[in-house]
């Protein structure tokens, strides 16, 4: 009677630490704010924004100020000829320098940038969904810990009413000694699997905090998961199948970019100041200068060639990737239906022999109350019923898990 008061009252303490409840958004909402690679791939999208920036900025006109002297003295005739040095000089110029480029070459660099931001934004949603399956996979988990120890709550409560009975009937001769012993070591039983499927809740519990980056080991009851069979997108506008059109995009990018390098290049420069060698007149060594450098690739040795021969060897390898992952993506989906139709006839199928073995306890319940039934016939009973109750909640567990794989697709 001891343990049995004692489970009562650590089952109360449970009750209370159970009240509050939270729903699966709160720990989806939690995690993504919470996760650092989310928060990564955002700063990597602002700093590619400040590339982009920072790229117009480059063709803008650079401005720079530069200064140089030099002393090269000769000592007794020794030193550097002075033809050479000029003995010594001194510059003081402000320059500036401008690249003619194109603006479809600018484009083409600045594309080049925002493919990238595209690239991180879909690994961005890519990794969403990855968090999401995780902390949904873990919830389901725990809620259906929760389920389980709740129904052996069910259970104790229900041979708890019938322990008091079996006394009575036994001390009157009804049921014999050993029978009452054989239905109490089966409420004994039934009192350790509630403390087993608590801490099992417990564990599980703690495990969706820690992925979700909550510091806390308070035990919470957990809603029912929200989890509906999705209607899937088009693929071809999925973001799993992005990827490989943003890397379509890359390769045509990179072919643009080659074509661009081996266009002319043309730069005008421009620069005033000082600039003197002292040797006449320094004071007088004020000007300006201005010119412009050209360059044109005739003959590279056939490197614009292997680059393409590259970039199509790249596009050979997308379209094997992309077949592939289309043809595992067609058959996942498909086999994630089919489970979950299975799974709901089964449930369908339990529901039914739920019912039946329900009505046969409320008979049997009746029956031991003028002493008509055996006790190993009612255990038999219970048991069957734990037995078809646990499956249920197996199979609903799993028949969520399937949900949630197939909702990882629906994006």
């Amino acid at each position: 009677m001891k343990f049995f008061f004692g489970l009562l009252l650590c089952l109360s303490a449970c009750t209370v630490s159970l009240a509050q409840t939270y729903s699966l958004d709160h720990y989806l909402d939690i995690a993504k704010s919470n996760s650092p690679l989310l928060k990564d791939l955002s700063n990597q999208v602002a700093s590619n924004k400040l590339d982009s920036l920072r790229l117009l900025a480059g063709y803008k006109t650079q401005v720079n100020l530069n200064s140089a002297a030099l002393v090269a003295p000769t000592i007794n005739g020794y030193g550097y000829a002075p033809a050479i040095t000029n003995e010594h000089t001194l510059n003081a110029l402000l320059g500036a320098n401008q690249a003619i480029i194109s603006k479809k070459n600018i484009n083409a660099q600045l594309d080049a940038i925002t493919l990238l931001t595209q690239s991180l934004k879909n690994s961005a949603k890519i990794s969403e969904q990855d968090l999401k399956k995780a902390i949904t996979a873990q919830y389901i988990t725990a809620y259906g810990d929760l389920q389980q120890y709740k129904f052996n709550q069910e259970i104790i409560e229900l041979l708890s009413k019938e322990d008091s009975l079996f006394i009575k009937l036994t001390r009157a001769n009804v049921y014999r000694q050993v029978d009452y012993l054989t239905f109490l070591v089966t409420l004994k039983q039934q009192q350790l699997q509630l403390l087993q499927s608590r801490q099992l809740y417990k564990n599980d519990y703690t495990t969706l905090n820690y992925l979700a980056g909550i510091a806390d080991t308070t035990m919470i009851t957990l809603q029912e998961p929200a989890i509906e069979k999705p209607m899937l997108p088009d693929p071809e506008t999925s973001i799993f199948f992005r990827q490989y059109k943003i890397d379509s995009m890359k390769l045509v990018n990179s072919r643009q970019l080659i074509d661009f390098s081996y266009k002319p290049k043309i730069n005008i420069t421009a620069d005033g100041g000082y600039n003197s060698d002292f040797m006449r007149q320094a004071y007088r060594n004020f000007g300006v200068s201005a010119g412009f450098t050209f360059t044109m690739p005739i003959y590279d040795g056939g490197q614009k060639k292997l680059q393409y021969q590259k970039l199509s060897l790249q596009e050979e390898t997308r379209q094997n990737y992309k077949a592939f992952f289309s043809a595992q993506y067609k058959q996942q989906i498909a086999q994630l239906n089919q489970q979950i139709n299975e799974n709901n006839n089964i449930l369908r199928e339990i529901d039914v022999q739920i019912k039946y073995i329900e009505n046969l306890i409320k008979v049997d319940t009746h029956l031991l109350q003028t002493g008509d039934l055996k006790i190993s016939d009612f255990i038999l009973a219970v048991n069957n019923y734990l037995t078809i109750k646990n499956l249920r909640t197996t199979t609903t567990i799993n028949r969520l898990q399937l949900i949630n794989q197939l909702n990882y697709w629906n994006r």
